[in-house]
């Protein structure tokens, strides 16, 4: 017995400094191996835009000083396009000219082809990827077709979302039913769940020009919030879900991304949510204005769940002292009856949720043109900047110019700026409505007395519920209304 204890020690030590062993000649090769990338990384920038950015990777790829190396030792390099030799003290000037020349024109042929893809996105011809869509392929003629199998998931994915499902309720979903990507994997990404809910492809549109190119020399791209026109084709294809399913749950995401606590006296503000209850985002703290949160407790070996101030479970009593916890099965029966008590009257009920959802379909204030309007006032400007670039290279009044240039770039940005609040508006309009349609649907749909809880009837009905004391609650209708309900111990 001992021996084999002396034996394992021995190994684990054996171990132990094989490990550190590596790890020295890791660092050692590193350290070899570092002054010779680094020096040819700096060897295809030029002198002035190493010192200006020594971290940084070349914007501008060069050889220019291996050029200059050569013609030290006396080596010519030949350019035989251009009839250009390196050695003569002239050529450093003729290369760096020919090297800008070969830039701008590259710069030219990318601006073509970016005018031609907005030119092909504005009439609609516009070829629409497909690489890596779930749920769609393209045939031979580069049409969209369905994939069954995928577009049920698809289905399946909006209504959980819809239903209150989170998107990592989804993820577990996904993976623990064996539901493969479209790479072909069971492991589910939280940002790829949020795509499809977010992709407007999926109800049958396409809005192209989301990303642009920067410039020809970095490659980069980058989103497009506003810095170029966007544009977008409704109805290019059949849709996995409806327009109305796919505004429904961008209503939804926007709502849960936007949430708080619903009173200004909440020291704690955002509170952490929980889409698969209804009472995550409307049960408040009447003491200290925070969201509730559900819980499980163990009483003599019986688990039940309760809820209890975020506040008071974070941070204990430094910012709420006395909120009581309230056990889940007498508060659900508390906010029932309230309900039963309102809908007994389900026309009056159906006006105050309209009138208080339509008080949120106001216009954009001060809005004078229409987004045609716009649009093509936006084309006359660029037009006139494109106009007065190639007047202002040769022109003798340079502050003239300028003070052009800035009274176009000022009346661009007001337009876009207006641009954006009529889209945003037009967004607000539809989600609204939506709104409206399912609050309709759930009352209509719902019995004049309901005897079970019910999630969805509740999200479509309840504004708030505010906890009073441990013996009182307040329901908030949406549409006003506010009962107080006692609590049944």
């Amino acid at each position: 017995m001992a021996k084999t204890k002396s034996a394992g020690a021995h190994k684990a030590k054996k171990g132990l400094l094989g490990f550190f062993m590596n790890l020295i000649l890791w660092i050692f090769s590193l350290s070899c191996i570092f002054p010779i990338v680094w020096m040819l990384y700096s060897s295809l920038k030029e002198k002035r835009a190493f010192n200006a950015d020594i971290v940084g990777l070349p914007k501008s790829p060069t050889l220019i000083n291996y050029t200059r190396i050569l013609r030290d030792l006396g080596i010519g390099v030949f350019f035989e396009k251009e009839n250009l030799d390196s050695l003569p003290p002239e050529s450093e000037f003729m290369i760096t000219m020919y090297g800008a020349l070969a830039q701008s024109e590259s710069e030219s042929i990318s601006g073509n082809i970016r005018r031609g893809r907005q030119m092909h996105a504005k009439v609609g011809t516009l070829k629409v990827p497909c690489h890596r869509l779930y749920g769609y392929k393209k045939d031979a003629d580069g049409k969209f077709y369905i994939i069954p199998e995928q577009a049920e998931v698809v289905q399946e994915i909006y209504e959980r979302y819809k239903d209150g499902a989170s998107l990592r309720d989804l993820k577990d979903w996904l993976e623990g039913n064996h539901i493969k990507t479209v790479l072909g994997t069971e492991e589910w990404s939280v940002s790829s769940i949020k795509g499809i809910l977010t992709n407007e492809k999926y109800c049958g549109d396409v809005l192209l020009q989301k990303t642009f190119c920067t410039d020809v020399i970095s490659k980069k791209i980058v989103k497009n919030v506003g810095q170029m026109t966007q544009y977008y084709m409704p109805d290019h294809h059949e849709g996995i879900v409806s327009r109305e399913q796919y505004n429904a749950v961008k209503a939804e995401m926007a709502r849960r991304s936007a949430l708080r606590s619903p009173s200004k006296s909440a020291v704690t503000g955002r509170s952490c949510y929980t889409s698969k209850y209804a009472l995550s985002d409307r049960l408040v703290c009447g003491e200290c204005g925070t969201l509730y949160r559900r819980c499980t407790w163990t009483s003599l070996g019986r688990k039940y769940p309760v809820w209890r101030c975020t506040s008071r479970l974070n941070y204990g009593t430094k910012y709420c002292h006395d909120s009581p916890t309230i056990k889940e099965e007498p508060l659900q029966a508390a906010i029932l009856a309230a309900i039963n008590s309102a809908m007994s009257n389900k026309p009056a009920l159906l006006d105050l949720i309209k009138h208080a959802v339509s008080l949120e379909l106001l216009p954009v204030q001060g809005q004078t043109m229409s987004l045609a309007d716009i649009e093509h006032r936006l084309e006359q400007l660029d037009e006139q900047f494109q106009n007065l670039l190639a007047k202002a290279i040769d022109a003798e009044d340079k502050e003239a110019c300028n003070a052009q240039f800035a009274e176009i770039l000022a009346e661009q940005t007001a337009l876009k700026k207006q641009k954006e609040e009529i889209l945003q508006s037009s967004v607000d309009t539809d989600r609204i409505c939506t709104r409206m349609k399912q609050a309709e649907q759930a009352i209509e749909s719902t019995a004049s007395t309901i005897t079970e809880w019910n999630e969805n009837a509740v999200r479509q009905i309840v504004e708030r519920v505010t906890v009073l004391s441990a013996d009182e609650i307040l329901v908030q209708i949406k549409g006003g209304a506010e009962i107080k309900q006692r609590l049944e111990r």
